[in-house]
């Protein structure tokens, strides 16, 4: 039972979107770095190949902090977050996004990591886009600067991960293990460190806005109030588009509800048959929503499950 519930979390889940946001991210820097090839390998100046594949691609999806180029390419607000500058950047934040994302994800479910990812992104853009513009230290004049890098919407995961479980430990085995806090708090003082120090101040100030959104998010779903719900509620709806056979599917036990529903009691205490394709489903469940959100019938079937060896 164990083996088959460590794959199912894994990969196997057919809500991980994790996964899907790592690979999407990832498929996005191949294309690129494909066009940027084929620029380099059709001119022997690769001075000015750099240069033609910058001007002509690139810059017209990195998000521009003067003002009157962003008004020509609005789009950039939410394409930058999707880019990478070289394939160490890629790695990073992909570490990053793994490390976070798959506990909030356990914790949380499915449906927060790409809303939460791309309201931190437009947050960490928005203040990148007014600390170049009216901060003087970070004014670069006409010429201004350029952000590129999905570290803002990670950000906002990392700090939203942290408010909800800081005591998560990493490296059990190392002294009762690192908590999460700690790793979270390392990751912000580089952020300032690198700002006082002018090394891409820009980019590290939107981090700070990722960070911002990502705490007042996490804040608030402990309250109740969830902010990407409404974000889910589009993707799904595209997802019905797109499969209009998902959306007629029927309920797994339509003669409980109808009884249920009817009578308003149970005629009589059940055990529920343990059976692969029930688990399956309630793990499912876990990958949509979390672990919280299953019953107290369904926790006890996990549990019968992981007591059976011979399921």
């Amino acid at each position: 039972m164990e083996e088959r519930y460590g794959k199912k979390t894994w990969l196997g889940s057919k809500s991980n979107t994790l996964v899907f946001l790592i690979a999407l991210l990832v498929i996005v820097f191949c294309i690129f770095t494909f066009i940027h090839l084929a620029y380099r390998m059709t001119d022997a100046d690769k001075v000015a190949a750099n240069a033609r594949y910058t001007n002509g691609i690139l810059n017209w999806f990195t998000l521009p902090s003067n003002l009157n180029l962003l008004l020509e390419r609005p789009w950039t607000f939410l394409s930058y977050m999707f880019l990478h500058g070289d394939v160490f950047h890629l790695i990073g934040n992909m570490i990053w996004l793994w490390v976070f994302g798959y506990i909030l994800q356990d914790l949380t479910g499915s449906k927060t990591i790409i809303p939460l990812f791309i309201y931190s992104g437009l947050c960490g853009a928005l203040i990148f886009l007014l600390a170049l513009n009216l901060v003087p230290g970070l004014n670069y004049g006409e010429q201004g600067a350029t952000l590129v890098g999905a570290s803002a919407g990670i950000m906002g995961i990392a700090i939203a991960t942290t408010v909800l479980a800081p005591g998560y430990r990493f490296f059990p085995m190392i002294n009762g293990g690192i908590p999460l806090w700690v790793i979270t708090v390392i990751y912000v003082i580089i952020d300032l460190a690198k700002i006082a120090a002018d090394v891409n101040a820009g980019g590290h100030v939107s981090h700070l806005g990722g960070a911002a959104f990502g705490f007042l998010f996490m804040k608030q779903f402990q309250r109740g109030r969830d902010w990407s719900a409404g974000m889910s509620k589009f993707f799904e709806w595209i997802n019905d588009l797109a499969n209009p056979a998902a959306k007629m599917k029927k309920t797994d036990k339509p003669k409980e509800e109808f009884y249920y529903n009817t009578t308003g009691t149970q005629p009589y205490k059940k055990v529920p048959n343990l059976t692969q394709k029930r688990i399956d489903a309630i793990l499912d469940k876990i990958g949509e929503k979390g672990y919280q959100q299953l019953t107290e019938e369904e926790k006890q079937i996990l549990k019968r499950a992981a007591e059976d060896e011979n399921l």
